[in-house]
């Protein structure tokens, strides 16, 4: 078996898929680690609500064959009104997805290794030359890139990475059916994706619909796990206990019954991304923390940083005489701040004032959202000033002051 590559990736997630698919596609020599075995693949990582949209299957020829359920729309909920805006997007089968990555990234050449456990990196004067995995298994590389998640079992043994308890948040969802997808008082669900913001369901979070054909549906709620959830949260509660608490309150789930074998957990963290690289290393997905405020778009920030990483090792690779360095390898933080996560620092604060804000608030802001614009939303969310000040009012002064002093350690968010 080689142990020597031009890139080794530890996680065969749409992060680490799409690097491997790209460096591949280019002619070098790629392994790609994986704990999950290859039979059951991916049934342990199978973590995402899988909601895109168009501009995520164009950029990187997500075929038909993977989808369960193209969408028209997507819709806010707070916990009396409702603001519905005309987007098509996609609801994927995640597993058919990942297992599609995978094959493509094969078909070019891409060895993957299933069953393999990253344990830790092997270094060098320094410098991480390769990976350790299932205990006493070594494979090395040129650049090393850890696609694990939240593990991150590489990146934060160099230190490359740290991911705040008080950022992380988890998240759990099930496929239903029976479910009452037009419901009346409540928006029409046909081809849709919701999202709810009600603290009664995700204290701190949100919780969403997103419909998989007929009456079936994806359904599931998270939250971050800190001063924010803890305001809102009912004592002794888990997850599971907040999401059997929305099945049992809302009149769209009376019928409704859980497909077997259609669990999925996941956790990410919502913090600024600080340090991605160092010497001949990258970290890629969710191993950097990201957000998109609204729409969530988890995968389509994985696979964008799978790409940027694939294009930073290639400037390095292609030229024989340049080494991986950090200074080399910088070229992929620009591009993660250019393409993944512009104006990321504006985007976290978004999305925590949305956290943050009362139930009434959130009843208010569908109303400003229904005599404004599409695109003031849609600027907001990518991140705009000018945007975000039009979405707030007078009265959101109180609660953007508690957020400052928090942020600078002055107070909490109660």
């Amino acid at each position: 078996m080689n142990d020597r590559y031009d890139v080794v990736i530890a996680g065969a997630g749409p992060a680490g898929a799409q690097c491997a698919r790209d460096l591949a596609a280019r002619g070098y020599d790629v392994v790609v680690l994986e704990t999950e075995s290859e039979e059951g693949f991916p049934r342990q990582s199978n973590k995402s609500t899988a909601g895109t949209f168009p501009s995520m299957m164009a950029s990187f020829g997500i075929p038909d064959d993977v989808v369960m359920q193209y969408t028209d729309s997507v819709v806010l909920e707070s916990p009396k009104d409702h603001y519905v805006r005309e987007q098509p997007g996609a609801v994927l089968e995640f597993a058919d997805f990942k297992r599609y990555l995978v094959a493509d990234g094969e078909d070019d050449g891409a060895e993957y290794r299933f069953e393999a456990r990253v344990t830790a990196p092997i270094t060098e004067g320094g410098e991480i030359v390769g990976v350790r995995y299932n205990g006493d298994e070594e494979v090395y590389g040129e650049i090393v890139i850890d696609a694990t998640g939240p593990a991150a079992p590489l990146a934060k043994k160099l230190d490359v990475v740290d991911l705040k308890r008080e950022n992380h948040a988890v998240g759990i969802e099930y496929e239903f059916e029976g479910i009452d997808i037009d419901r009346p008082g409540f928006a029409d669900l046909h081809d849709a994706m919701m999202l709810r913001l009600d603290h009664a369901i995700a204290p701190g979070g949100y919780s969403w619909i997103f419909h998989t054909g007929e009456d079936t549906a994806k359904v599931g709620l998270c939250y971050i796990q800190n001063d924010i959830h803890s305001r809102y949260a009912r004592d002794g509660f888990t997850i599971d206990d907040y999401l059997e608490h929305w099945l049992e309150t809302d009149p769209r789930f009376r019928n409704a019954e859980r497909l077997e074998g259609k669990q999925h957990r996941g956790s990410a963290h919502i913090q600024p991304p600080g340090q991605m690289h160092t010497d001949r290393f990258m970290a890629i997905g969710d191993t950097v923390p990201t957000v998109d405020p609204l729409w969530g778009e988890g995968i389509n920030k994985c696979m964008q940083s799978g790409r940027m990483a694939a294009a930073a090792a290639d400037s390095c690779l292609k030229h024989g005489d340049l080494e991986p360095t950090a200074e080399n390898l910088e070229v992929y933080d620009t591009l993660w701040h250019q393409e993944v996560a512009p104006n990321v620092r504006n985007r976290l604060w978004m999305t925590k004032l949305l956290y943050l804000a009362e139930n009434d608030r959130y009843d208010a802001f569908m109303r400003d959202l229904n005599r404004m614009d599409d695109e003031t939303l849609s600027k907001a969310n990518r991140g705009s000033p000018i945007a975000i000040a039009k979405l707030l009012e007078l009265g959101d002064l109180p609660l953007i002051t508690r957020l400052a002093r928090w942020e600078l350690g002055l107070g909490d968010l109660n």
